[in-house]
Order: C-alpha cells, then structure tokens, then sequence
C-alpha cells in the first residue's frame, strides 16, 4: 500500500513540475523583454520573437490548419486581433515599468475576468470573491504608489490595460463560436499568425525594422529573445495542452497561478527592483488576492450553443502566454 501511494506521488509530481516550470518562465518573461527591448524597439522585437515561432507551430499543425473552416480563419483571426492588443499593451508597459510591478499587475486578470464573466450573466459573484478583488485593488494601489500618494506610471497603466484586454479575450473565446471546437493547435497558429500580421504592419511606421534590430542583437540578447520564443511560448503552450489532459485541469490552473509569484523572484533578485515596506505589503497583498480570488471565483456557466446539450464540454484552451 505504501508504496502504491508512494509512486502515486512521484507521478504527481512529475507531471506537475513541467507546468510549474511554465508559470517560472512566463514569470521571467518580464524580465526578458527588458534585455532585448526598448520603448523603440518593441514591436520590431515582437515581429521576431513571434516570427520564430510561427514556422515550428504551422509544421507541427499543418494538418490540422488544411481542415479549418473559413469561419473558423476568420474567428481564429479576429481573436489573434485582439491578442496583439494583449502583446502591445503588455510589452510596452513591461518597457516602462519594473518587472516586479509588470507581473503583478499582469495577474490581475484572474480577478478581473470571473467579475466579466458575472456581469455577462448577471449573476452576483460570492462576497468571498468581491473581497479577494477589493484586496487585489489595495494591493496595486500600494505597489504602484510605492507606498505613498504618487500616480502609477505610465509602464503600470498600461499592463492594467493588459489585463483588461486579456479577460476579454477569455471571455471572446469562450463565446467564439467559430473556434469552439476546434483543433487547438490550429487556432492557436492562426491567433499567433493574425496578430504577428499586426506587429509587421505596424513595424513599418513605427521604430526600426525587425531585421535591422537582429542584426544589432548580441549574444545575450539573442538568447533572451530565444528564451521568449521557444520557451515562454512555444514550450508554454505544449506543456499546457499536455497537462489538461494528463491532470485537472484545476490543478494545472492552480500551478500556473503561482507566475506573478515567479515574476517578483525574478524582478527582485535579477533585475534588482527596489521597493519600500508599504510597496512589498502592496505585492504580497495582490498575491495573496490572487489566489484567494482564483479559489472563490464563481464557476463558469457554459456558453449557449444551438443544437447542443448545455452539459457539453469543451475543449480546454490554454491561457493566453504573458509577454
């Protein structure tokens, strides 16, 4: 009996420390972004760190790609719309802020789309939930303000704005019923593709050209940009769709949770942030808020859909990659 138990747990554990390592990081994305962008250069870095992605996603879903409808083109691109909102906001505001702040604030999107998914349905989230939002709110008060009166910049309205954006993709995708059931991997490259459109569009009036920043690149930072590709998003993205089948998916949310978590390591130990008494209660209290929102939230209601049992499950979809 032991050891039945025993290896239980060391399979437990196994298949928890790959998805612990996502939310590690996703957690040391907002410090990657600081070492190969700038104000400038951001969309131009964007236009590269997606571009190394796409080509090794599309083989992988090829097949699946030459099956999709052309609503589901259409749906899948319109969500990528939006996701480059999610990446612009977020990049930027990672450029301006400390990566301390920038993975907080980021979080807050666990809050902030159980509250949109209330107010589409019109129904009152538990008390428990309304407290663990009113505490998040304190939370990002004191660590924007440092502790004090002053205003939160610029960096750290725009990764609120992030976090905005990024509860209403949940919610859109959720809704989308052109995406609904489809291949994962598909929509996700169409996502990654439409949105990368986005980034080349706009990197031809703003900044320097993509390939004039990676031909500037060093080492350091070419390593940096890889790390972002091939492990904040593409590793990320097949550890998740392992995980919601090889675990609950309850289980693979909670691990994932821990990522502002990582992001405050990361920024205070790498990056060298610094911050006062009130400011490290401000971020304990977010993460505190966080998980004590993520634990009360109301359960979902599933989406209506014509024809089908309202039971019906879905396929589970990863959570959008942070920066």
């Amino acid at each position: 009996m032991r050891a039945s138990l025993s290896s239980f747990s060391s399979s437990s554990v196994l298949r928890d420390l790959p998805v612990l390592l996502v939310a590690v990081v996703w957690g040391s994305s907002f410090l990657a972004v600081q070492r190969v962008a700038d104000p400038e250069t951001v969309v131009a870095m964007l236009v590269l760190r997606f571009g190394l992605v796409l080509p090794l996603l599309g083989l992988v879903a090829w097949r699946s790609l030459r099956r999709l409808s052309r609503a589901e083109w259409l749906g899948g691109a319109t969500l990528g719309l939006v996701l480059s909102g999610i990446f612009l906001l977020e990049t930027y505001g990672a450029v301006h802020t400390s990566a301390t702040n920038a993975g907080l604030i980021i979080s807050l999107a666990m809050v902030l789309t159980p509250l949109g998914e209330s107010a589409l349905t019109r129904t009152a989230p538990p008390r428990a939930f309304l407290a663990a939002a009113g505490l998040a709110v304190l939370g990002v008060a004191l660590l924007t303000g440092d502790g004090g009166l002053r205003p939160p910049t610029l960096g750290d309205l725009l990764v609120l704005g992030a976090a905005l954006v990024r509860s209403a993709y949940v919610l859109a995708t959720a809704r989308t019923r052109a995406v609904r059931h489809t291949d994962m991997l598909a929509v996700t490259w169409v996502q990654l593709a439409s949105a990368t459109t986005v980034f080349a569009v706009v990197a031809l009036s703003v900044g320097p050209a993509p390939w004039t920043i990676a031909r500037s690149y060093g080492a350091g930072q070419w390593a940096w940009l890889l790390h972002l590709s091939l492990f904040c998003t593409l590793f990320a993205f097949f550890v998740q769709m392992w995980a919601v089948r090889a675990t609950s998916p309850s289980r693979v949310s909670l691990l994932l949770g821990t990522e502002p978590l990582w992001a405050a390591v990361f920024g205070l130990t790498v990056a060298g942030n610094r911050m006062g008494p009130l400011a490290l209660l401000g971020a304990a209290l977010v993460l505190i808020a966080t998980e004590w929102g993520r634990r009360t939230a109301p359960a979902p209601l599933p989406a209506e859909n014509a024809g089908e049992s309202a039971g019906e499950a879905e396929q589970p979809s990863p959570e959008p990659a942070p920066v």
